[in-house]
């Protein structure tokens, strides 16, 4: 018998690993987002796997009148929202009370406000990343063949320091300079300049 928290625990961790995107984009301000369906499709076959059902109840409602840029009437509400969290299996519960706010020119801005607050409902109580990290062949870290910039100057000094012919070190690792010497020759060129240090000392 699994509680509604240890269900939310497990919803959370399917979400971690697919995200939802910000595929959504604001057509006036350009900004993206994550709409209602995309938080619904994702959402949906994972409570329903997990048994975890998400009950919307109004608490309150507001609507005033404002008006657009062209002088048309925009309606502007106001939802505050309770959602239960509850588990089929034992039929524990946890309720996320969250506002939720929208101006539509039509008879659309209560449906607005019912999807952002349902929205922001599931984003704060799965914590929905924007990505996923789900398969570690996904992505693939490049690492430079070549010794990084700090240790390229490093190798100058101590050639200075010790008047070893920076040209003979090129050669021996084979690059036209310093930033191409290979990464797996730095510790040996390193160690060499060091033991003729010590031969001077």
């Amino acid at each position: 018998m699994k509680t509604v928290y240890q269900l939310i625990a497990a919803v959370s961790a399917d979400l971690a690993r697919t995200g939802i995107s910000k595929a959504q984009k604001n057509d006036q301000q350009g900004y993206k987002f994550r709409g209602i369906d995309d938080v619904l499709n994702a959402l949906a076959p994972i409570l329903a796997t997990h048994g975890l059902v998400i009950l919307p109840r109004v608490i309150a409602r507001s609507q005033t009148e404002r008006t657009n840029a062209r002088g048309g009437v925009l309606f502007y509400v106001v939802a505050e929202v309770e959602f239960d969290f509850v588990s089929s299996h034992d039929g524990s519960k946890h309720t996320v009370k969250v506002f939720g706010e929208a101006m539509d020119s039509g008879d659309k801005a209560t449906n607005k406000a019912m999807s952002a607050a349902y929205k922001y409902a599931a984003f704060q109580a799965f914590c929905i990343p924007t990505e996923g990290d789900n398969d570690a062949d996904k992505t693939t870290h490049e690492v430079s063949p070549f010794v990084t910039w700090a240790q390229a100057n490093q190798i100058e000094a101590l050639a200075e320091e010790h008047g070893v012919d920076l040209a003979a070190i090129l050669k021996y690792a084979k690059a036209k300079t310093t930033a191409e010497i290979p990464a797996n020759l730095f510790a040996t060129i390193v160690a060499n300049l060091e033991k003729k240090a010590k031969k001077e000392a």
